[in-house]
C-alpha cells in the first residue's frame, strides 16, 4: 500500500510541476512575443490570472512536500 501512496505523491508532484511551468511559458509568451500579446488585450490581467494560478500550485506543492512526503524535495 506504501508504494500507492508513494506513486499518488509523485504523480501530484508532477502535476503540480507541469502546471507551474505551462503557465510560467504562457507569462514568457506574453511578455516576449508579440503574437502572444495581440491574443490578450488586457495583458496585465491575463498575467495576473497566471501567476495567480502557479501561487495556487506552488502552494498545493509546498503543503503536499510539508505534510505528505516527509520533507524530501
Amino acid at each position: 500500500m506504501s508504494d500507492l501512496r508513494q506513486e499518488l505523491i509523485d504523480a501530484s508532484i508532477a502535476h503540480f510541476q507541469g502546471c507551474i511551468k505551462k503557465h510560467k511559458v504562457n507569462i514568457e509568451v506574453m511578455l516576449n512575443n508579440a503574437v502572444g500579446v495581440a491574443e490578450h488585450p488586457d495583458l496585465m490581467d491575463s498575467i495576473d490570472k497566471e501567476l495567480g494560478l502557479i501561487a495556487e500550485y506552488d502552494d498545493k506543492l509546498s503543503v503536499l512536500y510539508k505534510y505528505f512526503s516527509n520533507g524530501i524535495q
